[in-house]
């Protein structure tokens, strides 16, 4: 029996137990969550593939690691609508919207006009306050701002996701991932140009 090779990008799934471990204790460490964020779409990019999210993507390991190995699924087959085209898009733009709202309340921070806010925001409404994860640094308050709230849009994607493995397929978080969603996008836009 042919056994696959594993590759170093195969234990990616351990980055993200890392990454929201490190940002339980300390808030700081949300910052390179946006590794997560820039990789997929500078390789979409450049390589004109989904290579980040077929291969490095360590939360679609980790939920295949626990929704397979583990058998928390119930490998039940994701719905269609999940998988289509207005519900993928639309589910970019509230992420995107999100995002720019998350960046907004960076900025009114950064401008003085509010104080910096030691809490987490599940599922973009429930506060969960996170002041033990920060207890001052060198670093002016609009970082730390943009670590809670990018902290929370990573939290609640991940929650997402979980819910998801747990209700359907292990991965069924790819099928609408705003990051998989995006670098699609820039693929075929990619793709369009070359074959011209």
């Amino acid at each position: 029996m042919r056994v696959d090779k594993k590759h170093w990008y195969d234990y990616l799934w351990i980055w993200s137990i890392i990454y929201f471990s490190l940002g339980f204790f300390n808030i700081l460490f949300a910052w390179l969550g946006m590794i997560d964020f820039l990789l997929p779409i500078i390789l979409a990019m450049f390589g004109g593939n989904k290579f980040f999210c077929n291969h490095i993507c360590g939360r679609g390991q980790l939920y295949f690691k626990l929704g397979e190995d583990f058998k928390c699924s119930r490998n039940k087959s994701t719905p269609k609508w999940m998988a289509s085209k207005w519900f993928r898009y639309g589910f970019l733009i509230f992420f995107i919207a999100m995002f720019g709202n998350m960046v907004f309340q960076t900025y009114i921070v950064a401008s003085g006009a509010k104080n910096l806010s030691e809490a987490i925001k599940l599922f973009w409404t429930f506060r969960v306050p996170w002041g033990w994860a920060y207890s001052g640094s060198v670093f002016p308050d609009w970082v730390v701002q943009f670590s809670f709230g990018f902290y929370s849009l990573m939290l609640t994607s991940l929650l997402i996701g979980l819910i998801v493995m747990i209700l359907f397929k292990p991965r069924t978080w790819c099928a609408f991932c705003p990051i998989g969603t995006m670098t699609q996008a820039i693929c075929k836009l990619k793709n369009r140009k070359s074959n011209k």
